[in-house]
């Protein structure tokens, strides 16, 4: 049984970055595919970026120029990096495990952009 635990969000300046880490409490050792994902208050989950364990990467179109997802297979963690923080409502994000059809779920982390 694996479990997935976020961390890095908080309060930045506009125009600021942050970086989100996602790490598995076990270790991986089968082919898999790490997530991120986003949820705006009243608007459903979307897909930011995903990652697979040979390092292939995938961007939603509109997140392309503000995201970076990267991995350290090592430490079982998938990161997040956001580029440009703007002052409006934070959305939560997800981070997601498919191992063959098995998938897990992070709890959700947030960030929150002064204005």
């Amino acid at each position: 049984q694996v479990q997935l635990v976020e961390s890095g969000g908080g309060l930045v300046q506009p125009g600021g970055s942050l970086r989100l880490s996602c790490a598995a409490s076990r270790n991986i050792y089968r082919i898999n595919t790490m997530a991120w994902y986003r949820q705006a208050p009243g608007k459903e989950r979307e897909l930011v970026a995903d990652i697979t364990s040979g390092g292939s990467t995938n961007y939603a179109d509109s997140v392309k120029v503000r995201f970076s997802i990267s991995r350290d297979t090592a430490n079982n963690t998938v990161y997040l990096q956001i580029d440009d923080l703007k002052p409006e409502a934070a959305p939560v994000y997800y981070c997601k495990l498919r191992i063959s059809s098995t998938i897990t779920w992070g709890q959700g982390v947030q960030d929150t952009v002064s204005s």
